[in-house]
């Protein structure tokens, strides 16, 4: 619990240090930066509460497989 307000607080001093400079930057930065923000957040909360994150690796090594079994198969 104590793990979920320290990222909880973290969001909110983030927040709280980039407002004067959101303030002068366009909708569509401030939509990005909000974006951003509540990926990481939801990121942060899930490790906190000891959740299953995926491993963008994991999803990098599904996606190269076939090309790399087709490597292999021509150098045996």
């Amino acid at each position: 619990m104590l793990a979920v307000l320290g990222v909880l607080a973290a969001g909110v001093a983030i927040v709280w240090l980039e407002l004067p400079k959101l303030r002068k930057l366009g909708t569509r930065e401030k939509a990005a930066f909000y974006a951003f923000l509540a990926f990481s957040l939801g990121l942060g909360l899930a490790k906190s509460l000891r959740l299953p994150v995926p491993n963008p690796l994991d999803w990098i090594a599904y996606a190269y497989k076939p090309f790399s079994d087709f490597l292999f198969g021509l150098l045996k």
